[in-house]
């Protein structure tokens, strides 16, 4: 059936009718980067909120990686080698810093502008379509991550902790671990129904911060403990940063790109299909 361009009342710019269906025409990315310089602008005026992503992981590795690290002098690595415990968590806490920055802009702040603010209406009202509004958003998340996993790896080589040359890629491999958790956090957030929905958010989170290898080496769990920690996204975000910044790289570390852009890319499919269906419903 041939598709053509509906101009009924109310219906947004863009759009077409196919058997009385809205089908959204293909995102662009244009006007995605519109969604992303509004963000930009919102935060201006309100950078301070931005450190609050940043501080959480620099204060776990003062007081873990330097506390802990002088009663546990090294640590060995999945790579067989011992390296100073701060070096051994310093990746993993950069890793949790990607995740956290990601996963909290597009939960807590995704939900209110859906929910609250209405602002993804008023979006509709414009060219935007709803793949954009997904796609502009989890942009802004992996800027936010970005931002934090750079402040962060500049504390890591100021105290020491950064072993090689390879933790130059330690920041784009950060913006791979926040694009899974941005895509997966804003498909959770448009099935939430209210704030009360955020617990549960946080018990898939802490969970995954405090037993993903973060402070442990993988070899220290249960044979059935381990195949259950590699399932886990923060596990391959701080498989791929700890190899990276210890110098530990091989072709293994593909693996874990791989897992974490398949997720990724499972997460915005997700994400513009439930918009669709929420905002043009």
């Amino acid at each position: 059936m041939t598709a053509v361009t509906s101009s009924s009342p109310g219906r947004p710019p863009g759009w077409v009718s196919r058997a009385a269906t809205l089908v959204p025409m293909p995102a662009g990315a244009g006007l995605a980067r519109r969604v992303l310089e509004r963000n930009v602008t919102a935060f201006r005026h309100g950078w301070i909120a931005l450190l609050t992503g940043f501080a959480e992981p620099v204060f776990y590795l003062f007081s873990l990686g330097v506390g802990i690290g002088a009663l546990v002098r090294t640590v060995p690595t999945d790579g067989g080698h011992t390296v100073a415990y701060a070096s051994f968590v310093a990746p993993a806490l950069l890793a949790s810093s990607a995740m956290n920055g990601a996963v909290f802009d597009s939960t807590y702040n995704v939900f209110f502008k859906l929910k609250y603010a209405k602002l993804y209406d008023s979006m509709l009202a414009t060219p935007l379509g709803p793949r954009d509004i997904a796609a502009g958003e989890i942009s802004w998340s992996l800027v936010r991550g970005g931002l934090y996993s750079s402040a962060f790896l500049l504390v890591a080589v100021l105290i020491g902790s950064v072993r090689s040359w390879w933790a130059l890629l330690a920041v784009p491999a950060a913006i791979v671990i926040g694009f899974a958790f941005a895509a997966v956090g804003m498909f959770a957030t448009t099935f939430m129904r209210s704030w009360v929905d955020f617990d549960y958010v946080t018990l898939a989170i802490q969970p995954m911060f405090l037993f993903s290898a973060t402070f442990y080496p993988l070899a220290t769990y249960p044979g059935a403990v381990q195949w259950l920690v590699r399932a886990t996204p923060l596990y391959h975000g701080v498989a791929l940063e700890r190899g990276l910044m210890l110098g530990e790289v091989g072709w293994g570390l593909l693996q874990h790109v791989a897992y974490l852009a398949v997720l990724g890319l499972l997460g915005i499919l997700g994400t513009a299909r439930r918009l669709e269906r929420l905002l043009l419903s």
